[in-house]
């Protein structure tokens, strides 16, 4: 028995290292010109969502910032009669809630219903610059799996091709190329398309904060104007 296994294990050494490995090459490679294709057009989506993602991260991180300060020094300036001050501060202050409450203090001495408009036409615009983009976000994580998907259909349809050709003969190695490319495409899909969906929700909290911070500051400089002692 013992010189049984010792003659065989040449073969079965032979097999393990013949065993094929997986690998991302690999997998794209084997899935033919249909699914390259859609991984190429999937990876430049994934580019697209990462730089949006950061690019908007980064100017609501910015947004986000006022000086604790800033409405105690607007208070203050508004009291004593100095807008010249107040609406000097709001400039210095690149921030959506400053341009706010400057383009409030360009307007006292008019109805108090007109500068209530005023704010909130241009909160309309911030908010605006703040979603800039994001909605591609949104697009890009309802399109990327869908693009996958279609990979996937091409691949069996690549699949049901090279079983015509054999003549109705199933044989794995033909078919390796189709369900490569239908398994890599919907995994690449639903991967971009889960990154660019976490990343839109996140935007989407973070701009909804900077909206209240600006509603909240809104509130309290009109409520100065009502009572201004």
């Amino acid at each position: 028995m013992i010189l049984f296994i010792q003659e065989n294990t040449p073969l079965l050494n032979e097999a393990v290292s013949s065993k094929k490995t997986l690998s991302i090459y690999s997998l794209i490679a084997d899935g033919g010109l249909g699914g390259q294709l859609i991984i190429a057009l999937l990876f430049i989506l994934l580019i697209v969502a990462l730089y949006i993602y950061f690019e908007r991260f980064f100017a609501i991180l910015a947004a986000s910032k006022i000086d604790e300060n800033f409405m105690n020094q607007i208070k203050s300036d508004v009291s004593d009669g100095n807008l010249a001050a107040a609406n000097a501060l709001c400039k210095s202050k690149n921030t959506p809630t400053a341009r706010l409450i400057g383009k409030g203090i360009s307007r006292i001495g008019k109805p108090l219903d007109d500068i209530n408009t005023a704010i909130e036409t241009a909160g309309k615009l911030e908010v605006y610059q703040l979603e800039k983009n994001v909605s591609v976000l949104a697009t890009i994580a309802g399109a990327a799996p869908m693009i996958g998907f279609l990979g996937t259909v091409i691949g069996m349809i690549v699949a049901i091709h090279e079983i015509a050709n054999a003549g109705g003969q199933i044989d794995i190695k033909l078919l390796s190329d189709g369900l490569y490319t239908a398994m890599t495409t919907t995994v690449a899909g639903l991967i971009v398309g889960i990154i660019a969906y976490i990343t839109y929700n996140h935007l989407v909290v973070r701009t909804d904060k900077v909206v209240y911070q600006m509603e909240a500051k809104s509130v309290e400089f009109l409520d100065l104007l009502n009572d201004p002692a």
